[in-house]
């Protein structure tokens, strides 16, 4: 008896019916259970037989020197267009995890000219129509001919299956100022970018000949182009110099509307050889690198066959990009591309490839930035940048910075005052209010907002997700601080469980005076002499972690932000009254004024690490907000009266 396999055979009613039939037909001798495996055998076997086929790969083992290649990318447009590689041999590493690259010479189109191009990584190559690689490797600078080394497709495909999270050792913040140097030591600490494919030529095998191990030391993945638009020259140089440092060809690229490219159909689908592009940040500022597909499986997708960053899990959008033309250079030629619409999201930063999904793209932070001035000029932008640990506060810093020296004055004194929002999904808000005056205010007022999300997102408790950042700036071009220059009592005398005036002079950065009044509640069972200090926020703090010796690390994303939410302001007046009463710090919460039975027990059980003494106690606190950036410290002793 014959059957002829059909699609109908995946339907579960059709499939019934198909076994009905064979049991059917069988002797009586043949009982239930007989019956049911014969049955049961039967369905897997259909089944097996309506799985798809893996794809045709080219094995690694049977590539030849000698061999020639088809390979495929865009020169420019969306047009994908042949070349030939030669294969010269295959490259064998023998240390460490053993990766293999298909060492090849590149022929056609303008390679003869242009010699191997920045964003032909994950140029897909055929031999006898199986796929076998990706054009991933280059041997650098100033190379007379075109060799590439090509990553084997099995091993993008591989490293792509990997779901490691990044390790916490690459957990790095990003110290302000931000400078070349501060923002290389971050990326540095952050990032795990590749190696030379080999350190000596002794630890390479070579199979080919007139192929040399001492090659193998000499390559290195192809540059990637990374455009950056819509910052400020200035900003866009110090990007540009760190990244250029993790192989990328920075270049000048659109801002909002960039996603309006030419050619785009608007099809979500991404073909092998096609452009495709990496966006870190989009909007009104945008950052996007861009490379080639090598291969598309049903909705997943494999390009670059190499690392963007190495980063492992990532959640970054995936583009359609359009290459408007190549650039030759002795260097590094480069194609120049804009990246179009969002039709996925890259989910796998690997050693060996870059992978995702076609379809919804991942979600991003919406940073908004309304900058009013007062010459009556008003402005918004907006921009969505990928959340990421280093790249999240990096970019948005970047940014402010931008928006401030491209509309404001880039040098001499200005003040900024800042304001705003910043939503944690589940932790509830940050609030962002602080006034920045001087020669660098613009660089305090990102950095304001930068170290927020540097904490928050380097976090060693729990994944932390921000939803959304929203700013006001308002920018004057004339300085605004003052001078703490003298506090006293304004003639009353001070008794226990009185309010007493006290009074503090300011003086203006024109010389102006400022007198501000402070109403001291003193407590009731307060005794003998207090002390009065009146000080700006930065001083208030360095003194409370000398005499409080509070933790500088809070201890649960609560604490953080609590922290965050009480971070000292430049623009306040900070006055504490305090006694020299003894207390104590628990679990990095202060607690004045404790009876000595109490201090003597906690001081007895010192296992826990906790407890840390206080030599002063805190009976008040008030905080003035001014319109000036306030500078200074003063201490006022006050003797209460007995009556």
């Amino acid at each position: 008896m014959a059957f002829k396999m059909s699609d109908d055979s995946r339907n579960p009613l059709k499939l019934s019916r198909i076994v009905r039939v064979l049991t059917e037909g069988f002797p009586n001798r043949f009982n239930n259970m007989k019956r049911l495996l014969f049955a049961l055998a039967a369905s897997l076997a259909l089944l097996v037989v309506s799985l798809p086929a893996a794809p045709p790969y080219y094995p690694i083992d049977q590539v030849k020197p000698g061999m020639v290649a088809t390979g495929y990318t865009v020169w420019e447009g969306t047009k994908v267009e042949t070349f030939k590689a030669n294969i010269l041999g295959v490259l064998r590493n023998v240390i460490g995890p053993k990766r293999d690259l298909i060492l090849a010479r590149l022929e056609g189109g303008p390679l003869a000219q242009t010699g191997v191009i920045a964003g032909m990584s994950g140029s897909p190559v055929y031999i006898d129509g199986q796929l076998v690689g990706a054009v991933s490797y280059s041997l650098g600078a100033f190379s007379k001919e075109p060799i590439a080394g090509i990553t084997p497709i099995a091993e993008m495909i591989d490293a792509a299956t990997l779901e490691s999270p990044r390790a916490p050792v690459q957990r790095a913040r990003l110290e302000t100022p931000v400078t070349r140097e501060s923002l290389s030591a971050a990326m540095s600490a952050s990032l795990s970018w590749m190696r030379p494919f080999a350190d000596r030529p002794g630890d390479v095998q070579v199979l080919g000949s007139g192929v040399s191990g001492q090659v193998a030391t000499m390559l290195r993945p192809i540059a990637t182009p990374l455009s950056l638009g819509g910052f400020d020259p200035q900003v866009a140089d110090l990007l540009s110099s760190a990244f250029r440092d993790y192989g990328f060809s920075p270049v000048a690229g659109a801002g909002a509307g960039a996603a309006d490219v030419p050619g785009d159909t608007g099809s979500s689908a991404l073909k092998p050889g096609e452009a495709v592009g990496v966006n870190i940040v989009g909007g009104d500022f945008s950052m996007a690198a861009t490379g080639t597909v090598t291969e598309v499986v049903g909705n997943r997708v494999y390009a670059f066959g190499h690392p963007f960053f190495n980063l492992g899990p990532v959640q970054f959008p995936m583009s359609k990009a359009y290459v408007h033309t190549l650039l030759p250079s002795l260097t590094s030629s480069m194609k120049i591309a804009t990246t179009g619409d969002v039709v996925g999201t890259v989910q796998q930063d690997r050693a060996t490839t870059i992978a995702g999904l076609l379809g919804a793209g991942p979600a991003t932070i919406p940073v908004k930035i309304a900058l009013e001035s007062e010459r009556g000029f008003k402005q918004s932008f907006q921009f969505q940048v990928v959340s990421d640990q280093l790249f999240t506060p990096l970019f948005t810093y970047a940014s402010i910075l931008s928006t401030l020296t491209s509309y404001e004055r880039e040098t001499g004194a200005a003040t900024f005052n800042v304001k705003g929002t910043m939503n944690v999904k589940s932790h509830g808000q940050v609030a962002i209010e602080d006034l920045f005056s001087g020669d660098r205010a613009s660089m305090s007022t990102a950095a304001s907002v930068m170290a927020p999300l540097t904490f928050l997102l380097g976090n060693d408790f729990e994944p932390i997700e921000i939803q959304a950042v929203d700013l006001t700036i308002q920018s004057t071009e004339q300085p605004r601080t003052a001078t703490i220059e003298r506090v006293w009592l304004d003639g009353a005398r001070a008794r226990a469980g009185r309010t007493v005036p006290l009074k503090v002079l300011m003086r203006t950065y024109r010389g102006e005076e400022v007198v501000r009044n402070v109403p001291l509640d003193i407590p009731a069972n307060a005794t003998g002499s207090l002390s009065v200090m009146v000080s700006d926020g930065s001083r208030l703090a360095q003194w409370e972690r000398r005499e409080v010796r509070q933790p500088s690390e809070p201890r649960s994303v609560p604490q953080l932000m609590r922290t965050l939410n009480t971070l000292r302001k430049n623009n306040r007046l900070y006055v504490r009254l305090l006694a020299s009463d003894a207390g104590a710090v628990i679990g990095g919460e202060p607690l004045s004024s404790l009876p000595p039975s109490v201090l003597g027990v906690l001081e007895a059980d010192r296992s826990t690490g906790d407890f840390v003494p206080l030599r002063s106690a805190t009976l008040g606190e008030w905080n003035l907000p001014t319109e000036f950036v306030v500078v200074g410290s003063r201490m006022l002793t006050i003797n209460l009266d007995a009556n």
